[in-house]
């Protein structure tokens, strides 16, 4: 039954997919007409040609629009076909310019167009069809020539202004008339294609030269309409007239001529059946010329009578085709009716058969079903069952191991607490502070620190699954708590130059938080932040107060970020992310966001170039209960002691104080050798801040931090020594600083290569320390001396000078690119940095190294050398100086001159 069924369901679909084929066969080619032509008769001749080929071909429905000579009606029914997404656009233009942006429009919207008549400005439409207004105008030309015996004087009446057929047919008139200097263009008439156009200019022209011997007319109307004109002045028989059209109707071209008031006409062909096979060539993608032309003919007294005789049969042809076509499409409209009704008796007959047979298979479906479900709902009750009781039982295993974790945790931290106050005793005793034994100690204090509190994040992970907190929240100033935790980071933020800063409008605005559980989130937040955020980092916390009474505390931070079809998991336990490389229990976010649940707060992370944690409480305490709110007498002393524990950074037995640190050289050693690394960190490490590489990430290391100097091998993991340091020296970022190669390699070969790749020192294993030594002081302190050179000669340098190298390069084409925008005050030092290829950080430390100050003094000492040329020049006021130099104004340009020359612009311009 179920296969009767399933035959008969799919019959019944293929016969609806046929019936729906049949009528997207049936669809007709839209093809829309936006007509501009100006006379019943040049219409009439244009649309009649142009529906007998529609009636010829069945596949087509063509839609005419006449736009009645109004260019914005014309525009807006070619916008119509547009959103009427028809298949070809035909259009016979008013003008030229006005429907160019129409067409372009509907080119980009994928709808062929086919500009017939007259062309629109440019070339952005698919094909064009009509006579060829030059060669009309030549024939004209030639015409009036040949048969010319009088005085050779013309007068050209000229269409609509604007008009491509009234220009084409200008350009081709006068090319042949200019080139026989017998005749003379007497005089042109300014037109708009209609006969009143002409008569009153054409009156006062004739007055003033009443010997004219041709008028040549754009169109047979304004021929017309000048032998009237004429035949006032009595100069009828005199002139002869020329005109373009040559239409078979009352007045028209032909019937002028055959009366005698035209001399002659130029055909010109409508094109109407050409235009729609054009059309559809364009539609089904045949290739088809971009110009196509009509031919046309000068019609005379010789031939006007034959030329009406065959254009009025083909009317008569078209009249009995347009009778015969109407007839057809009746008896369509009749097959299509009686067609319809049939599909929809099948349709509904195969309805009744399918739902007949569908209601016999379903009443023997369901209650075979009804069996089955039935059995099946045991089965379901029973394992339910069965597994309600496993659920009691693993939920008891559970309990069981978290008490004994529990137990444990606490277990843990009495000999930790132990341990931690004796070391803090032997860190406090005198006569360790002083022995090499002090930093071991502080090693054993950090990582038990360091256990302390991993301890105690994993019980207050267990209170907060067992709901045991309670808020005890108090008022305090959300300012000085932060910078109060901040100060526990800060020792690291300046050990690993990482921007560190707090940002707050409202330094006196008061939160009610409790200040225990806060500092946890905060601690872990930040340690997030410094875990993740690279050397020369930024780190930011901005407090904001919000008018809907919540106060938003963001931290944010430029580090690897977390991938965004991982965020969503980022709170929950145990959660790591993907590019997480770090030990991390996975705990700590996820207990920051129930501890800022607790204060009836909100945490939400952005992860975009970096990551953005952004902490939201809300203002005052009605959102508390009367419980969870202290007295600031009764909150516990909250004395932050926080070791950076989390931040999986490496010990360094030998502590350098900050400000000593600060003022050493920074060292590259590239070397694959640990033995010998471990040698040169332990001897240079106390005048040097000393970074290894094996090889593998030389070059990026070396242009990310930019050291003093390098000491490199050659035999490396990745690249040899030769190779690194050829790239160093041709990069800009790094070009500048000395490389010292020291291997093992002694031959002459190796020596020479290593000179022609750039290094400034080639020193062989084995090598004498304080050899070592001294070559790095000299290559510094010869380092020190050129910086010194362009420190005094920074404004005069020149590129072609004999010191010639990359780093006079790099300070000329600074200046050139600070000069350029100088007159910018929005340019800043990340726009310098962008147009030189390196980064804000690479600029810094570049032309630190070269000239001994930041980039930022730099850009103002270069904009007061130039005041000074400007108020030696004196021919500025100092405002306009300032102002035109990008000082903010002229109170800040006065005392940043006078800070640099001593004395004030006013001064300054006095004395020169």
């Amino acid at each position: 039954m179920y296969t009767i069924v399933k035959y008969i369901l799919l019959f019944f679909v293929a016969f609806l997919s046929l019936v729906s084929c049949k009528q997207e066969q049936g669809n007709k080619i839209q093809v829309g007409f936006s007509q501009a032509m100006t006379t019943d008769d040049w219409r009439k001749q244009m649309n009649s040609s142009m529906k007998i080929e529609a009636s010829l071909r069945p596949e087509v429905n063509l839609t005419i629009s006449d736009a009645n000579n109004t260019i914005q009606k014309q525009i807006d029914d070619i916008e119509k076909f547009i959103s009427n997404r028809v298949d070809v656009i035909i259009v016979s233009p008013i003008q030229s310019k006005p429907l160019t942006a129409v067409v372009e429009k509907s080119i980009k919207a994928g709808i062929p167009v086919l500009v017939v008549d007259r062309k629109i400005e440019g070339e952005n439409y698919t094909a064009y069809l009509g006579a060829d207004n030059i060669e009309i105008g030549r024939i004209a030309a030639r015409y009036i020539i040949s048969h010319s015996k009088g005085s050779g004087k013309i007068i050209e009446i000229m269409g609509a202004k604007g008009s491509s057929p009234a220009h084409e047919r200008s350009i081709g008139f006068n090319q042949f008339v200019s080139e026989n200097k017998r005749f003379d263009v007497v005089n042109v008439i300014q037109g708009d294609w209609e006969k009143e156009s002409v008569k009153k200019p054409l009156k006062a022209v004739l007055l003033e030269n009443p010997d004219i011997e041709y008028i040549f007319a754009h169109n047979d109307r304004m021929g017309l309409s000048a032998w009237e004109t004429a035949k006032t002045l009595g100069l009828e028989k005199k002139i002869k007239f020329i005109g373009v059209d040559g239409l078979n109707t009352v007045n028209g071209g032909i019937e002028l001529v055959k009366s005698g008031v035209l001399d002659g006409t130029i055909l010109y062909p409508t094109g109407g059946n050409e235009a729609l096979k054009l059309a559809l060539k364009m539609y089904n993608k045949e290739t088809i010329a971009k110009t196509n032309i009509l031919n046309t003919i000068v019609i005379d007294k010789n031939n006007a009578e034959i030329i009406e005789n065959q254009m009025d049969k083909v009317d008569q042809q078209q009249e009995v085709i347009e009778s015969q076509q109407g007839a057809i499409n009746l008896q369509e409209k009749e097959y299509a009716s009686q067609n319809n009704l049939v599909r929809l008796l099948s349709f509904f007959l195969m309805i009744i058969l399918s739902l007949t047979v569908y209601s016999i298979y379903s009443t023997i479906s369901i209650a075979r079903k009804k069996k089955l479900l039935e059995k099946f709902n045991l089965t379901v009750i029973e394992q339910n069952n069965e597994i309600q009781e496993m659920a009691k039982i693993a939920e008891r295993s559970n309990e069981a191991k978290l008490n004994f974790f529990t137990g444990l945790s606490h277990e843990f931290k009495t000999p930790i607490t132990l341990i931690m106050s004796y070391v803090e005793s032997l860190i406090e005793n005198e006569k360790i502070k002083g022995t090499k034994l002090i930093d071991e100690i502080k090693l054993i204090h950090k990582n038990s620190n360091r256990l302390l509190r991993l301890i105690n994040q994993l019980l207050d992970f267990r209170k907060i699954e067992e709901q045991k907190f309670t808020l005890r929240a108090s008022n305090a100033k959300i300012y000085d708590f932060t910078n109060e935790v901040m100060k526990n980071f800060k020792g690291e933020a300046t050990r690993r130059n990482i921007d560190f800063q707090l940002i707050c409008k409202n330094k006196s605005l008061e939160l009610f938080i409790d200040l225990g559980l806060m500092d946890k989130v905060y601690f872990n937040l930040l340690s997030n932040a410094f875990k993740f955020t690279p050397d020369n980092g930024k780190i930011s916390i901005s407090i904001t107060e919000n008018q809907d009474n919540t106060v938003k505390i963001s931290f944010k931070d430029s580090g690897i970020g977390i991938p965004e079809n991982e965020l969503h998991n980022v709170f929950s336990p145990f959660f790591r992310a993907s590019n997480n490389n770090k030990n991390s229990s996975g705990i700590g976010l996820h207990l920051s966001k129930e501890f800022v649940l607790l204060h009836h707060g909100k945490i939400e992370l952005k992860s975009k170039q970096g990551s953005e944690f952004v902490v939201t409480l809300l203002k005052g305490k009605s959102h508390l209960q009367p419980s969870e709110i202290i007295n600031t007498a009764e909150n516990p002393n909250l004395t932050p002691n926080l070791v950076l524990d989390n931040l999986d950074i490496e010990s360094d037995l030998n502590v350098v104080d900050p400000i000593s640190e600060s003022e050493k050289h920074s060292l590259l050693l590239i070397e694959d050798n640990i033995d010998l690394v471990h040698f040169l960190r332990s001897k240079l490490s106390n005048e040097y801040v000393v970074h290894t590489s094996d090889g593998s990430d030389a070059i990026e290391k070396a242009t990310e931090i930019v050291p003093d100097i390098i000491i490199c091998d050659i035999n490396l993991i990745d690249k040899d020594g030769y190779e690194i340091s050829k790239v160093l020296k041709k990069d800009l970022r790094s070009s500048h600083i000395p490389i010292i190669i020291l291997t093992a390699q002694s031959n002459k070969e190796s020596v020479l290569k290593g000179l022609q790749s750039g290094v400034d020192q080639y020193l062989t294993k084995p090598f004498s320390f304080s050899i070592l030594k001294q070559s790095i002081s000299s290559l510094l302190f010869n380092r020190e001396k050129l910086r010194y050179y362009y420190t005094n000669n920074i404004y005069r340098i020149e590129p072609e000078s004999r010191f010639g190298n990359q780093e006079q390069s790099f300070i000329t084409k600074m200046n050139d690119i600070i000069q350029l925008n100088i007159e910018d005050s929005k340019f800043s030092v990340e726009d310098l940095a962008d147009k030189l290829g390196v980064s804000r950080v690479q600029l810094y430390r570049k032309v630190k190294a070269i000239i001994g100050i930041n980039i930022s003094d730099h850009i103002n000492n270069v904009k007061l050398e130039k005041a000074a040329e400007l108020l030696k020049a004196n021919e500025m006021n100092i405002s306009e100086i300032a102002y035109s130099l990008g000082f903010s104004s002229p109170n800040y340009f006065s005392t940043a001159f006078k800070n640099k020359f001593g004395i004030s612009p006013k001064e300054y311009k006095s004395s020169n």
